[in-house]
């Protein structure tokens, strides 16, 4: 699991191997974490008059460097130092595929996804000696931080409680008053469903969303209600069906792979912008009017994100 091996501040974990702190990776620096990724700028300057037209601030990728030396903490592992340095290299080389990075620095563990785009490690006299010194270099196309944990959680559709219980059945009939129970007080029935979630991004940049719709559900919906942004799909989901809305990815698919999104409805915005702000949000699961099944969900997951 990403990020097992960080016990401590200093300490990142890359492909399994723990650099930092009390690791034989002694590090530096880490230039790029905690400052903001480039941006691009689509502001207009302004015809004949001082400044500009204020445009959207795009960012680039993060661009992370890593400057390190190769110092094993106890003394007598210096002779292990080709061991360790077959192990850096082992996890360092050329991938195309972008694995999970974690870094711990002032109490606070992120997580970023990121390839390795440079590797330096100068064949020097320090390098002879046993103590190379080495410099590592990873890009990530998402220039977002986000915490370890994931978030999930789950809601039905909305659904009424069953009200006052009158006893109908019973001799005679009437209200039931919880006679024997503690406290005493009428028996309102079962509660229902508000078919709301409230979630908490607890980052500071918005963060994507994975929605699973489940059914059986004719016309699923979600709203977030702080920014009144709607997805909804024109599509009958059987009890067996999950539709799965990656936020991040612009996607929609079933669980057998095809994609469903052709199936956006008029009102639906695009899913790349339907995005949780910093802060309590309020997300609404919504049905078509003719909704009659009352096992159809919705779940949530996210990670708090931050920049």
């Amino acid at each position: 699991m990403a990020g097992e091996l960080i016990t401590t501040d200093g300490q990142i974990q890359w492909r399994g191997l723990l650099l930092g702190e009390r690791s034989p990776y002694a590090g530096r620096d880490l230039a790029g974490w905690d400052s903001l990724p480039d941006m691009d700028d689509a502001s207009a300057l302004r015809a004949q008059q001082h400044g500009a037209y204020p445009g959207r601030l795009l960012a680039r990728q993060r661009v992370l460097t890593w400057e390190a030396e190769l110092i094993p903490e106890d003394p007598a592992q210096d002779a292990l130092w080709p061991q360790f340095l077959a192990q850096l290299r082992a996890v360092t080389g050329v991938r195309q595929d972008e694995q999970p990075l974690v870094v711990r620095l002032a109490g606070q563990t992120l997580l970023v996804r990121g390839r390795i785009t440079d590797r330096i490690i100068p064949s020097d006299q320090k390098y002879t000696a046993g103590y190379p010194e080495i410099s590592l270099e990873w890009t990530c196309s998402d220039p977002l931080r986000y915490s370890l944990e994931e978030t999930s959680a789950i809601t039905l559709l909305p659904q009424p409680s069953q009200g006052l219980d009158w006893a109908d059945g019973a001799s005679p009939a009437g209200l039931d008053w919880h006679d024997g129970a503690a406290p005493a007080g009428l028996d309102w029935g079962t509660t229902g469903s508000t078919g709301d979630l409230t979630v908490n991004n607890s980052g500071d940049a918005d963060a994507p969303v994975i929605i699973e719709f489940r059914g059986p559900v004719t016309t699923p919906s979600v709203r977030l209600q702080e920014t009144g942004q709607v997805l909804e799909y024109d599509l009958v989901l059987a009890a067996s069906d999950v539709l799965t809305v990656s936020t991040a990815e612009g996607t929609v698919t079933l669980a057998s792979g095809a994609s469903r999104l052709g199936t956006v409805t008029p009102r639906s915005g695009p899913e790349q912008a339907f995005l949780l702000p910093p802060g309590s949000s309020t997300l609404s699961y919504r049905d078509g009017p003719n909704a009659t099944g009352t096992a159809a969900s919705m779940t949530v997951r996210y990670r708090s994100a931050h920049w």
